[in-house]
Parts: structure tokens; sequence; C-alpha cells
């Protein structure tokens, strides 16, 4: 699932959540874990995704892991389903947020 990038995507980015939770026929209380990427990128495109994972983790008590692909330097297969055994492995903590934004 992708979906053309915008400057208006931050409004609809809990929108475009449901509806992949949806396809996939996911609950969102049963998701436990969240990984999100923190950049390199604009201010408003990682501050608006962090604000909506820091959210989850609010509402719904989900661990989330905010990486780089820079925190695996060294790394030859950087696939994103690879994301999760990465973040273990590398020690990226949980619930910790670090942006990097581009200037």
């Amino acid at each position: 699932m992708s979906f053309e990038n915008s400057k208006n995507n931050y409004e609809k980015l809990t929108l475009l959540i449901d509806e992949f939770l949806k396809m996939k026929n996911l609950d969102i209380n049963k998701v436990k874990q969240i990984y999100v990427n923190r950049g390199p990128g604009s201010f408003a495109g990682i501050r608006n995704s962090l604000s909506v994972v820091k959210a989850f983790n609010v509402a719904n008590q989900i661990d989330y892991y905010s990486f780089s692909f820079k925190d695996f330097i060294g790394e030859n297969d950087l696939k994103y389903e690879n994301i999760p055994a990465l973040c273990k492995r590398f020690k990226v903590k949980k619930n910790l947020i670090n942006p990097i934004y581009l200037s």
C-alpha cells in the first residue's frame, strides 16, 4: 500500500492508518509495537508522524521504536520488513524520540 507524497498527507494520516488496518484485517487494540522512521525529513512531516505515534502510545499503550537508517550503520540488508529485528539487534530504545530534521 502506498500513497503519493503531498503536503496534505498530514491531514489524512490517521485516516490512512485506519484504512491500512482495515485492509489488513487488523484491530488497533491488538497492535503491540509501532516502528517509525524519525528522519531525516521535513520538520512538519516528522512532527506529525511522531505526534500520531505518541497518541497511539498514550491511548492504547502501544510501544514505539523511533529509528533512522543511520542507526544501522554497517548493515547490508536494510529493508523495512527487517526493522523490528534490526531495532532489537542495534538496541534502539523503545518510546524514545530523537528526530533528525533536514535543514
